[in-house]
């Protein structure tokens, strides 16, 4: 693959990468730009490992997860909880905060429980697509998404 041709595919899915990261990281657009701007550079370092024949949307966003996953665990989030509600309450309702309640529930979430809800309903990934980005086997996305979803609606309760 050529350079142009990577400018290309990167433009069609910087959106969805970005909306993607952006929840990963509950909210945290700081970290949601690092992430993407590491995983865009990974991906241009390894192109050459890049099959033509799968889907460079699938491609980039498995090398976006484990950049996430490298980075939560290099670096352990600053702001908790009850540091995301004091910001949000002494903030302007300026359209930051719109989805302030899924990211804190999202962000009590296990990284894994989280990425899965996430690579299913927001980015419309099949259970296999999943599983190929993960390293998990189908079985276990299945049941990830089961406790996410579960997890998921008792942390939004707790709210």
């Amino acid at each position: 693959m050529d350079k142009e041709r990577f400018i290309q595919l990167v433009v069609s899915e910087q959106e969805s990468l970005r909306r993607f990261l952006l929840a990963l990281c509950c909210g945290n657009a700081c970290d949601a730009d690092d992430i993407a701007q590491e995983t865009l550079l990974k991906a241009y370092i390894s192109i050459g490992k890049y099959k033509e024949k799968e889907r460079f949307s699938s491609w980039l966003i498995t090398i976006a997860h484990n950049t996430f996953l490298d980075h939560r665990r290099r670096i352990h989030p600053t702001k908790g909880l009850d540091a995301a509600v004091k910001m949000a309450s002494t903030t302007n309702a300026d359209g930051s905060f719109d989805y302030q309640e899924l990211y804190a529930a999202l962000e009590r979430l296990q990284p894994k429980e989280r990425s899965v809800i996430l690579l299913h309903y927001m980015q419309g990934y099949s259970i296999t697509e999943i599983s190929t980005i993960t390293n998990d086997s189908p079985s276990a996305i299945k049941k990830q998404l089961e406790r996410g979803r579960e997890h998921l609606k008792l942390k939004i309760k707790e709210r």
